[in-house]
């Protein structure tokens, strides 16, 4: 199964840490992927993830924002872009010049940035170890895949298991993605209906269902 956009950048962000690190073993590969398969189950479940993030890919891409996950619906907030999916449209508001973008929510169209960025999970080797920074999974790219993400490795705190970086190389450079208030089960879904109301006097552009 092939992941785009956010669904992408934020598989990767939600490998979480669930049992004991006890250094690197012949078993290594083998748990991390294990992992990674149980996290990816929490993260699609019907209770939803809420977190901040910030990043900045030098020369292309640099925001910072919140983002509430719930299976196929997402809302985000950033200081230019708003954002919203109830899995059948997907609204970008661009609060700058006072406009809203309607799209599919599975167009790659709706965000020429994170459109470029894929992940497919079978694309990857894993490995899991306790490193300075916390404790760390792993992600290269196998030989025989071409992929905008090669590498990845995701920080966890080491009390609480969440995440708290996300580094990845975008051709020679690593960039890092700093995640905060990372915070499992979303109660209240009326934060994933577009409040058309708030937006009177944008500028509305329907390119669904491109």
């Amino acid at each position: 199964m092939r992941i785009s956009s956010w669904k992408g950048a934020m598989a990767v962000m939600l490998l979480l840490l669930l049992f004991p690190v006890s250094g690197v073993s012949a078993n290594n590969a083998r748990e991390a992927r294990a992992l990674f398969n149980s996290v990816w189950d929490m993260y699609t479940s019907p209770n939803g993830v809420s977190l901040g993030y910030s990043v900045n890919i030098i020369g292309i891409y640099k925001t910072a924002g919140t983002i509430w996950v719930k299976g196929k619906r997402q809302h985000y907030q950033e200081k230019r872009y708003w954002g919203w999916s109830d899995s059948k449209h997907f609204y970008k508001v661009d609060m700058k010049k006072k406009t809203v973008d309607v799209h599919n929510p599975d167009s790659p169209k709706r965000d020429k940035y994170l459109s470029k960025f894929t992940f497919t999970p079978d694309d990857y080797n894993y490995g899991w170890a306790n490193e300075k920074d916390g404790y760390v999974i792993s992600l290269d790219a196998k030989d025989n895949v071409k992929s905008s993400i090669r590498h990845a490795k995701l920080v966890l705190d080491r009390q609480t298991h969440y995440p708290i970086a996300l580094k990845v190389k975008v051709a020679f450079f690593w960039t890092t993605v700093k995640i905060i208030n990372f915070h499992p089960g979303i109660t209240d879904d009326d934060i994933f209906i577009f409040p058309s109301s708030r937006f009177k006097g944008f500028q509305f552009t329907n390119h669904w269902p491109d």
